[in-house]
């Protein structure tokens, strides 16, 4: 995958699908880039799509999907701790662990999730 300067067209589709609330869609995108991706950047691609498929499965009522898939995605995510690809690591999943409340703690769910590079290559919504 290309550095933040120049990401992957796939990744950035992935973004806009994701914050546009079609997290299905998000997950299809960015595991199309995932069988193409660089070894190095795997896992953290994986965590996206984890993250994506985790809302989806809440959306639906899968309480254990989207727990299960939240604690491997962040797992999945933590060595590109703290910003990889422009994405602020530890923000998005206090965000996503906020969204999913119901499924972790059985409270109540925050704000829908979105993912906000620096800079912002896929520009505007």
């Amino acid at each position: 995958m290309p550095n933040s300067d120049d990401p992957d067209p796939r990744f950035l589709a992935g973004v806009r699908l994701f914050n546009a609330g079609e997290f299905f869609d998000a997950h299809e995108v960015w595991e199309e880039l995932w069988r193409d991706c660089p070894a190095a950047d795997r896992r953290f691609v994986q965590a996206l799509i984890q993250a994506a498929v985790a809302v989806y499965h809440l959306s639906r009522g899968n309480f254990a999907g989207a727990a299960r898939l939240f604690g491997s995605g962040r797992r999945y995510a933590d060595p590109y701790r703290p910003t990889h690809m422009g994405l602020d690591i530890d923000r998005f999943w206090h965000t996503m662990e906020s969204h999913l409340a119901p499924a972790l703690t059985g409270g109540a769910s925050g704000p829908r999730p979105a993912i906000t590079l620096s800079p912002d290559p896929a520009g505007p919504a």
